[in-house]
């Protein structure tokens, strides 16, 4: 549902952005950004174009593996913990149980057209399955002209974007698929490329990205640093709800949920803010919707600080200088009209999107504590149905109906 640059249809094709995971890993002034996508349309030609700050350099380029991405997805992704209602007439305890989210090189004709419009290649390269260009360019119009000539549909409207970027002194990072390539090494999908740079700007550049949009896009930004929480500085970070109480049946409804609360929490905020998601140390976790990474994915994740004292799979504590941020974004051309650009803090506060299943006791305790407990049943089941319309917009007398028997409204 976003990219950071656009892709560029061979000839007709409709190809558009459906959903990616950004991985952006920095330290200092070393940034490490890995783009996993996906799209519709025909995968057989096509090309990304993303802006970058300087002419990348074959050693600077990485194909990374979608495990690595999805382990860390799925490590920060927003969770359900359960617990179940002690017998009120024993010894207080609480069980948990935690479920996770489930969730070849420009020709030379190439190169002398380039020059005729003031497109200048300034490095080529073949990774893994791509063949990769780093362009500069005097003008976003030369820049059009010269893709289109080599057989690439520019969207409409990426003129001025282009322009922008090319103001700013910025190259453009052109990753096209070798079908040669690919079919020797034996993969049946796209992996996801990593460019690293060194910049001053801690920045993702998004505007491109709807230019060939089919509506507004979902981005999440999945940030590794060594401090302590990301956070965007030109738009509003915000919190998403987190920590409430809800029916337990959302159990077996937990994507419809989390789709229906952020789709409110955008409309509440009119589209413009980035949600935080998750904000933790990689050492630990709690709960854990899956185990920490190992100090070998973090460092193809870009996480070089780390060297190979990261400790992944630890439950306990101690653990890695890595710190994750999560970072949600709905966006269009009209309500984020910049590039998202983003500051370091020291804050190490422990956050993440949780949402609570509380499974009420059902054993025969006869005690009068176990008659109170059995009144107050009445008017939680009640506040977890309001809650759970409040978050999703949902009606709540469906809610209630929804509801498993005992769970609905006290008369």
């Amino acid at each position: 549902m976003a990219f950071c640059g656009f892709y560029v249809a061979k000839a007709d094709a409709k190809l558009y952005n459906k959903a990616s995971k950004i991985v952006l890993a920095r330290q200092g002034t070393r940034t490490a950004v890995t783009m996993a996508s996906d799209y519709e349309g025909d995968p057989k030609e096509f090309a990304i174009v993303v802006p970058v700050p300087t002419v990348v350099k074959k050693d600077q380029i990485a194909i990374v593996d979608n495990a690595a991405v999805d382990h860390l997805d799925a490590y920060s992704a927003p969770r359900l913990v359960e617990y179940y209602d002690p017998d009120p007439c024993g010894v207080l305890y609480d069980k948990s149980v935690t479920y996770s989210t489930a969730p070849a090189g420009a020709p030379v004709r190439a190169r002398r057209s380039a020059e005729a419009h003031g497109v200048k290649i300034e490095a080529q390269y073949t990774v893994g399955e791509y063949d990769i260009l780093i362009l500069s360019a005097e003008q976003s119009d030369g820049l059009a002209i010269w893709l289109t000539d080599n057989g690439y549909k520019i969207p409409d409207g990426a003129g001025p974007v282009l322009g922008s970027y090319i103001k700013q002194n910025m190259k453009f990072f052109v990753a096209k698929v070798n079908l040669k390539e690919q079919a020797k090494l034996g993969f049946q999908y796209l992996r996801p490329i990593q460019v690293s740079y060194e910049t001053h700007k801690f920045m993702l550049p998004i505007r491109l990205g709807t230019v060939n949009a089919n509506g507004p896009q979902d981005m999440i930004v999945l940030t590794l640093s060594e401090r302590g929480r990301v956070e965007t500085t030109n738009y509003r970070t915000v919190k998403i709800p987190s920590d409430v109480e809800i029916p337990t049946y959302i159990k077996g409804e937990f994507a419809s949920f989390y789709r229906a609360m952020f789709d409110t929490q955008v409309a509440k905020d009119d589209m413009r803010a980035v949600y935080l998601e998750y904000a933790w140390d990689m050492g630990w976790c709690d709960p854990c919707a899956a185990d920490p990474l190992s100090a070998d994915e973090l460092q193809k994740l870009g996480a070089f600080w780390t060297g190979g004292n990261a400790t992944g799979a630890m439950r306990g504590g101690g653990g890695s200088n890595v710190f994750v941020t999560r970072l949600h974004v709905r966006y269009d051309a009209a309500h984020f009209p910049e590039d998202l650009m983003f500051q370091e803090t020291a804050d190490r506060t422990n956050f993440q999107g949780r949402y609570i299943l509380r499974h009420p006791y059902t054993g025969t305790a006869s005690c009068s504590a176990a008659e109170d407990y059995r009144r107050s049943l009445g008017l939680r089941y009640e506040q977890e149905a309001a809650a759970l319309a409040h978050l999703t917009g949902w009606d709540i007398a469906a809610i209630r109906k929804t509801m498993r028997p005992g769970e609905q409204k006290a008369e």
